[in-house]
């Protein structure tokens, strides 16, 4: 058998769960020339169904089960890892990536590609000093940075003391074929009380975690359906806190008016089908769902956060608010309800910004002229 010599790009994530980070790297996979370069995928921790969604049958995925048996025992399993695949580049991403790199330079990997693509919970603007210093430590081992948007590249090169030159900022991409407008103005991806003629469909899409706050969102529209009771709210995405964001509904009086079912598998036909988006994210890198919704040709209202401020010209494509302000994310979905040519302009300069500046194509190309380029082969940028 003659042996591959495609170079391997080893990506190494937390978890291979439904996420936007996630999703982007399973669209990179998918994308991706196939004579160009083979993919693997190690999970720090544990992959889940969405591992199925990668395409290519000669994507390995391997979960390393951290948590189970410790970070020493990780790193020597990545160092077997590194020397059984023999990658050309190992690209890892956001803090627990970390881990991947000593081990993979210890194994004879050439290249190492650390991405960052947003914040966690415990370092929303990343302010505290430990994740900052475990980068700066981890920047000898890497060849190059990419990160998802300007607001994380001024944070590696203004708070971790990165060279700007070793950073590349890369988009995330957005399919603006699958996600599109419906050909007859209306989706049908939501339940039959929901599509009735005169309702008006506020919703989100979103893994159901803190630094999400649909919390936020349920209050809002706990005050708007006071006065318009044609109002419906959906919620799609799981998480470890939809039994209490459904119990929150319950309190509120909402939740006959509002629909959770946790996650579904036709977001291209729910996004249509909403009137307005809303992202309550109390941080964000480069929000996937937000591209989503704008190349459906929905207005977005969101938090003014991280990257969001990059996607999203208030008041020509949509809103933005401070995060956690109810009373202003009120004010701003009433505006809409209110205006349906303001809400029209707003969703078709949504799409148009999705479709120019956004795109899956421009995306997968960016990524594949770095890989390329590193690995010497013809085609790079």
């Amino acid at each position: 058998m003659t042996a591959d010599t495609r170079p391997l790009i080893l990506h190494v994530i937390h978890h291979l769960v439904v996420g936007g980070m996630e999703n982007g790297l399973v669209n990179l996979i998918n994308r991706m020339p196939q004579e160009c370069l083979r993919h693997a995928v190690a999970c720090i921790e544990d992959y889940s169904d969405f591992r199925q969604r990668i395409t290519r049958a000669d994507t390995e995925v391997i979960a390393l089960h951290r948590a189970k048996i410790g970070v020493w025992k990780l790193r020597n399993e990545l160092l077997q890892l590194c020397r059984r695949l023999q990658p050309r580049v190992v690209h890892s991403r956001n803090l627990s990536g970390l881990d991947a790199l000593a081990p993979a330079k210890l194994a004879g990997v050439r290249h190492c590609i650390h991405g960052e693509h947003g914040w966690d919970m415990d370092d929303l603007y990343g302010t505290r000093w430990r994740p900052a210093i475990l980068r700066r430590l981890h920047s000898p081992l890497v060849d190059r940075y990419i990160v998802v948007s300007k607001d994380l590249e001024r944070y590696l090169t203004q708070r971790v003391g990165i060279a700007a030159g070793r950073i590349s900022q890369i988009y995330n991409g957005v399919d603006t074929e699958r996600f599109a407008p419906h050909s007859t103005g209306a989706g049908n991806g939501l339940p039959a009380e929901f599509a009735e003629q005169d309702t008006f469909v506020i919703g989100t899409v979103g893994r159901i975690q803190p630094v999400k706050d649909q919390f936020t969102l349920l209050k809002a529209f706990a005050e708007l359906v006071q006065s318009n009771a044609r109002l419906r709210l959906a919620v799609i995405g799981d998480g470890p806190l939809l039994g209490d964001l459904r119990r929150f509904a319950e309190t509120l009086g909402i939740a006959k008016l509002t629909w959770l079912p946790g996650a579904i598998g036709n977001i291209p036909d729910a996004l249509r089908s909403f009137d307005i988006f809303v992202l309550p994210s109390l941080s964000e890198g480069i929000s996937n769902t937000i591209l989503e919704a704008m190349a459906s040709g929905v207005p977005v209202v969101a938090t003014a956060a991280g990257g969001n401020l990059e996607l999203i010209e208030d008041g020509y494509c949509g809103r933005l608010f401070p995060p956690g302000d109810v009373a202003t994310l009120v004010r701003l979905l009433a505006a809409y309800i209110l205006d349906p040519s303001l809400r029209q302009a707003h969703a078709s300069a949504a799409r148009e910004v999705a479709v120019q500046r956004f795109s899956l194509d421009t995306m997968v190309r960016k990524y594949q002229e770095i890989y390329l380029g590193l690995c010497g082969e013809k085609g790079a940028a």
